[in-house]
């Protein structure tokens, strides 16, 4: 069974619209959290329902591995995603590297994938990155057909959103719309590398970052839209050597072109809902951190090199 099959078309491009825009970094399997930031916005109800009303909610992917209740997260995007449509509002998110992963060991599991040196399977990368049986166990045909026709990038109010800090999308078109159409092919191929290649691109991070960070967002927003970038998967103190604790709300970095919006929730950082656009500002990074993450390819903790 291919893991899109069926798939519709997702394209992430999205018109301005006058609603209050939100957007939601990593949340790693912690559910809890997620729902008291979603409380603490307005969004949902004490029941943890949409309140939200015409708002318009996007999460930036990562939803599992790392954290206690992965398959929760999906729950609740998905059924967040009809009550908000009901409202008038909308609740939609981007695929991250490790929906893509956890699509990955779902239909391929123990199949051989290569690796530098050797090879390994899907199973033993997703375990090395957090993933937990229990969440395997829950997970179905239904909520991996609904993850796999989600776009990875949108233009929103000119602000363009990724997973990844990564220019790594550009290997799959120059519009989003190209873009989301390729991967939705690739996820739709019944063999397993097309998807471990998508995985392996899409753990790159560190684009934005040092002295050519700046270029390479103008670059990326060149081709693909928006004004400032809003990514995730980076968690904001790798970038900054910050003790994740004390992690209080996103980070604007090269030259104010990026908002990185992953709190390290997994680390003890906070899980961060922002609406956009920012109305606190922001404290600069701390000199010399930024080469820290510069280059990474793989999300694999084990390894520094692709940690």
């Amino acid at each position: 069974m291919s893991i899109a099959s069926g798939a519709p078309d997702t394209s992430g491009a999205v018109g301005v619209e006058d609603a209050p825009l939100y957007v939601v970094g990593d949340v790693h399997g912690h559910l809890e959290p997620l729902r008291e930031a979603l409380l603490e916005q307005g969004l949902i109800d004490e029941d943890g329902h949409w309140a939200g009303g015409a708002a318009r909610l996007w999460f930036l992917g990562d939803f599992t591995d790392r954290g206690p209740d992965g398959i929760g997260v999906v729950e609740l995007a998905m059924q967040l995603s009809e009550e908000a449509a009901e409202a008038g509002g909308s609740s939609r998110m981007l695929l991250g590297n490790h929906e893509i992963l956890l699509l990955g060991v779902y239909f391929f599991g123990d199949h051989p994938v290569p690796v530098a040196g050797g090879s390994t399977t899907f199973r033993e990368i997703w375990l090395r990155n957090g993933g937990l049986q229990w969440d395997l166990d829950r997970f179905t045909d239904a909520q991996a057909l609904w993850l796999a026709r989600q776009p990875v990038a949108a233009v929103v109010d000119q602000y363009l959103l990724v997973h990844s800090d990564s220019n790594a999308y550009l290997e799959y078109g120059s519009t989003i719309e190209d873009i989301d159409g390729e991967i939705r092919d690739l996820l739709g191929d019944p063999e397993p590398l097309p998807c471990w290649d998508l995985f392996r691109n899409l753990t790159r991070r560190g684009a934005f970052m040092g002295e050519t960070g700046a270029l390479a967002a103008a670059d990326l927003m060149g081709e693909l839209g928006g004004r400032q970038i809003v990514h995730g998967h980076t968690p904001i103190p790798y970038q900054t050597g910050e003790d994740p604790a004390l992690i209080d709300g996103p980070r604007v970095y090269a030259d104010g072109q990026v908002i990185n919006l992953d709190g390290g929730i997994y680390l003890g950082g906070p899980c961060l809902v922002a609406r956009l656009p920012l109305r606190e500002p922001v404290e600069p990074p701390v000199s010399g951190s930024d080469d820290e993450t510069l280059g990474m390819v793989y999300d694999i903790d084990e390894d520094p090199e692709y940690r």
